[in-house]
């Protein structure tokens, strides 16, 4: 069946001119307007826009399907706003992009007070930049910066990644290796012990390798679990080793269910960065939740590592 929002959608899109600043305008997600106006397309049977790389463009159909529904589509616009029950101004709604890690640990107990809604996305690095210039997140935090012209990135810590262990992991051979800098006897040792990682990212793992050894791991980690605080609870009180960054085992390593067992050498550190589109049009709640985000990360410090 004909469903008249996608109408609405195609008339956006044509005025718009883009997907992102349709789903903008509709205060719905990207793939929600590609949705809609492949529904109708399909409905139609002609093709409606072609696709550019910058701006979505009418075919001929398109052109008349839009005059034709204008006028009508603007009759029930104003139907829309003079018959809806007034009520107060609806909230914004504000995407982020983090690791599932940072939302647990600095973000989530602030989420039933904040004055606007939020939408949380988690995702690799790549991907969150990528939704984030094509407008579908709002603020992402991400150690890698991107090329696009429209975002801007303000560093606000810097993350340190480190070598632990489960608690019950015995770690005198490996300590003298360390104390007598054997890099080869090092990695050859550590390549043949029970390893986690997560499926999401072996950025960390790969960067602690290559900085320590001048080499990527030659070895499968034995375990591939979803999050990093997955790998915590799987080594707490148990064998294995990992590489994560400081900020998430500060407190198991205190409470001496996982060992520190190397910081490297060189340290592996990376600047984290909160990254937005130049023109925004939530600027506030935005700069709230950096504050928010900012004032509970752990206070980086070159010489303190827990």
């Amino acid at each position: 069946m004909l469903n008249l929002e996608w109408f609405r959608t195609f008339k956006v899109i044509y005025e718009a001119g883009t997907l992102s600043a349709a789903a903008q305008a509709l205060f719905i997600s990207q793939p929600g307007v590609s949705l809609h106006l492949s529904s109708l397309e399909s409905y139609t049977g002609y093709r409606l826009f072609d696709r550019d790389t910058r701006k979505m463009l009418a075919t001929e159909k398109g052109t008349i399907l839009y005059n034709f529904i204008i006028e009508h589509m603007n009759k029930l616009e104003e139907a829309e706003n003079i018959f809806h029950r007034k009520c107060k101004l609806e909230k914004p709604t504000v995407s982020i992009g983090m690791s599932m890690e940072v939302f647990q640990y600095m973000l989530e107990s602030h989420v039933s007070a904040l004055p606007f809604n939020l939408i949380t996305r988690f995702g690799d690095h790549p991907q969150m930049l990528q939704e984030l210039n094509n407008g579908t997140l709002d603020l992402i935090l991400t150690p890698q910066k991107g090329t696009q012209h429209n975002l801007d990135y303000t560093p606000f810590t810097k993350e340190r990644t480190i070598l632990i262990c489960g608690g019950k992991t015995d770690t005198r051979e490996l300590e003298e290796l360390l104390l007598q800098d054997n890099r080869n006897a090092v990695k050859e040792w550590l390549s043949t012990q029970i390893w986690y990682t997560t499926a999401a990212d072996m950025g960390h793992l790969k960067r602690f390798w290559s900085a320590c050894f001048n080499a990527l791991p030659g070895f499968r980690p034995n375990y591939v679990v979803p999050y990093y605080g997955s790998i915590l609870r799987c080594l707490s009180n148990n064998r294995g080793f990992a590489v994560v960054p400081d900020f998430l085992c500060r407190q198991e390593i205190l409470d001496n269910v996982i060992k520190l067992v190397w910081e490297g050498s060189p340290p592996v550190v990376d600047t984290l960065y909160f990254g937005k589109r130049k023109s925004n049009a939530y600027p506030e709640e935005i700069k709230q939740l950096e504050t928010i985000l900012s004032k509970n990360w752990p206070v980086y410090d070159d010489n303190v590592l827990v």
